[in-house]
């Protein structure tokens, strides 16, 4: 089942992503990286981390 994730960036933003991205994820403010597809689920980057699965 695909689920939202609200995601937390290392400079403070929080965004929703969908679980299962087909292209990269970057942040809205700062533009870093916050997931990479993988086939299947995303892989989040070293400082993302989820804060709610919605």
């Amino acid at each position: 089942m695909s689920k939202f994730l609200r995601v937390k960036c290392a400079c403070g933003n929080e965004q929703n992503i969908f679980g299962n991205a087909a292209t990269v994820v970057k942040c809205l403010v700062c533009s870093a990286t916050l997931a990479t597809p993988t086939g299947s689920r995303v892989k989040l980057a070293d400082g993302a981390k989820v804060i709610k699965v919605l």
